[in-house]
Parts: structure tokens; sequence; C-alpha cells
């Protein structure tokens, strides 16, 4: 059971399979269990390394560790300490101001980064503007709901309870991680970073109870350079709800994104 070490904090992560790195960032709700459905669909053509984030799961730290502006070191100290370089990053809510942020500050590093459901924390007056406002909706539901649709609580309540179950080894919540919310990855600095190279996605559900299709609009037209995956009727936590298509659309994006990744030696 690998560790690696920012800032005096040990942070926990999983190695499966071989080839390019494609590194798994997870949510609020989540840890590095919570990737065991992309796991198994991509080890057989990657390296797959899902990290825990201080306070989720195995990366046991205080609570003074708990903070989201951290996290991009957490990433970098497993790039470093798993020689992984010309990584994939995937992040799903929470983990993809963090994995945006890393590309930012190491294009020669990235070779793709794509943030599922969430707009990557970008600074941006109208985009935090909108995004304030979907969160806002947000808040009106129950967390499940705005995780899981009706549809499925009602379908697979055993895999429900394995979603709710997989977040209890969390120590930290999303209330008590600091500046989850507030970041300062401008519009420029990921235009930049396209410009060396990195190929930056974003995916939507136009179901997602968290960030709504208006977001998504704004995206665009603030970073028409980036490449907005849209998928009809997914909820907030698609790779978990439905593996399958999630599976499928990140393969189609791979397909695009790691050609950058294998043009240089990978581990």
């Amino acid at each position: 059971m690998p560790y690696a070490t920012a800032s005096e904090v040990r942070v926990y992560y999983e190695i499966h399979g071989d080839g390019p790195a494609l590194v798994f960032c997870h949510g609020s709700g989540g840890n590095h269990a919570i990737w065991w459905q992309q796991i198994a669909h991509f080890r057989d053509r990657y390296r797959v390394i899902a990290v825990d984030f201080p306070g989720f799961g195995n990366s046991n730290s205080e609570p003074e560790a708990w903070d989201a502006h951290r996290y991009p070191d957490a990433i970098e100290a497993v790039l470093d300490d798993a020689a992984a370089d010309r990584a994939v990053l995937v992040g799903q809510s929470l983990g993809c101001a963090p994995a945006l942020a890393v590309a930012v500050r190491h294009p020669e590093r990235i070779a793709g980064v794509v943030m599922a459901h969430s707009t990557g924390g970008i600074a941006d007056d109208q985009l935090e503007a909108q995004v304030r406002a979907d969160r806002l909706e947000a808040d009106k539901l129950s967390v499940l709901d705005r995780l899981l649709s009706r549809r499925f609580q009602a379908e697979d309540p055993a895999k429900v309870a394995l979603f709710r179950e997989i977040g209890t080894f969390n120590r930290a919540t999303p209330s008590t991680v600091r500046n989850n919310r507030q970041w300062p990855t401008t519009v420029t600095d990921v235009k930049r970073a396209i410009g060396a190279g990195v190929f930056v996605c974003f995916l939507q559900g136009t179901a997602d109870a968290v960030v709504r299709p208006a977001s998504y609009e704004l995206l665009r037209r603030l970073l028409p350079e980036a490449h907005v995956e849209s998928v009809e009727g997914a909820p907030h936590s698609l790779y978990w709800e439905a593996p399958d298509v999630f599976n499928g659309v990140l393969d189609r994006i791979l397909e695009r994104a790691v050609p950058a990744a294998t043009s240089a030696p990978t581990i």
C-alpha cells in the first residue's frame, strides 16, 4: 500500500495495471475505493492510479490538512512517488479543481485533464456567480438526491447502500474541507495550459443537480479551446450510477488525450 508525502502529510494511493498513467481524483463523498468500476475497466490498458485526498480513505490526516488548496500538492506527490509522467488526470466534483490546478502548474507533466460534473473551480466572476446559483438550487435537495437520480435510488438500493458505506471511511466532509469552492485558476491559466499541449475536457451531465446546463454554456463561451462532452440525462455521480456510460465516454475522450501521453516515455 504505497503512500506519498505532501507537506508532511501521508497521501495514500493505489496502482492497478500498466500503460499510460491515468490518475483518478475522487469527489467529496468518495475515496480511492469509489473508482472500483473504473479500475476494472481501464486497468488492462492503463496504469490506473487512485488517490485519497487528505482526510479521505486511508489518507487519515488531521483536520488542518483538509484544505482543497493543498490537494494539488497531494496529486503532485503521488505523481512523483509513482514516477508517473505525461499522466491524464480524471477528477469528479471535488477532485476536479485540484486536478486542473496541477495541469496549469505543470503542463509539461500532464497530457490531459478530464473534469466530470464540475467547472474546475475556474476564477471568473460570471462563472462563479452561475455556479453559486446552481449550488443554491442543489442545497434544496437531500444529499443523495444531489448525487444520484431518484430512479437509481429506487431500482438499485444495494448499490446505493454501498455508495454511502464507502463514504463512511472518510473523516473529512464537504463542510470540513476548506477552500473547496474558491480557486485562483483563471481562464487565462487554462488557455495557457491548452496552448502548452494539455487536453482539457469537461464532462457534463444534463441531469446533474449540482452543476446545471447554464454553467456549461457559459464555460463553452469562456473556453472555446476546451472540450465539453455532454451526456444526456446523466446525474452528478454518473461514474457510479451508470459506469458503462461513463467508461465509454471516458474511452472516447482518452482516444484524443492519450496520444499526447504516449508520445513521451511512460512508466
